[in-house]
């Protein structure tokens, strides 16, 4: 087995479907970024769910914002509530597991707030459910995701952002997806605290 020839396709894979991604993504990270920062000064949290890898992904995003990328810097409010593992198992032993995001945005989003919704691969009920609670409570969404995906784009409200990316394997995706969110992530400490060398 050729090793760097695998690893060589995976990154040139990657860099190519990264480039020609870059201007249709501009917009809508910029968009994403805006409202995100805007519900932190706000006084508001940042509520990230997502299945599978995307609620790994929920993670690394959590933790940009409680612990900081490039440097220190007071924590930001946020929330992966696809990390609690009994909390999770209980809402779908009792609601059905459809329900795992939305009891607790229902629970715990207020209006103000801002739902991250990560999805890399086939959105289900618990993803359109999350964001129809998100709709319901008058929180703000932001949604992650790719072109296979039409269910979680079409109930996404105008005043929302979505960023798409233009990418059919779901490796592909969620690498990409990936260095959106630590783009996010930069883009978030650079509106609140600004450039530091």
């Amino acid at each position: 087995m050729d090793y760097y020839q695998i690893i060589a396709e995976r990154f040139q894979g990657t860099l190519e479907s990264v480039a020609l991604s870059v201007d249709q993504l501009a917009g809508p990270v910029g968009q994403a970024s805006e409202l995100l920062t805007a519900s932190l000064l706000a006084d508001r949290s940042i509520m990230i769910c997502g299945t599978g890898a995307d609620a790994a992904l929920a993670q690394l995003f959590t933790t940009c914002l409680l612990g900081g990328l490039e440097h220190e810097r007071p924590a930001l409010p946020a929330l992966n509530i696809s990390a609690d593992g009994a909390s999770l198992t209980a809402i779908g032993d009792s609601e059905g597991q459809g329900q795992r995001y939305s009891r607790q945005l229902q629970a715990l989003g207020p209006t103000g707030d801002t739902l991250l919704l990560i999805n890399s691969g086939n959105a289900g009920s618990a993803q359109a459910q999350a964001l129809s609670a998100a709709v319901e409570r008058d929180m703000q969404a932001v949604l992650l995701t790719h072109a296979g995906d039409a269910l979680l784009p079409a109930a996404q409200p105008a005043t929302g952002a979505t960023i798409s990316v233009n990418a059919h394997q779901r490796g592909r995706v969620i690498e990409i997806h990936t260095m959106v969110l630590l783009a996010l992530g930069q883009l978030i400490e650079v509106s609140l605290f600004g450039h530091r060398e």
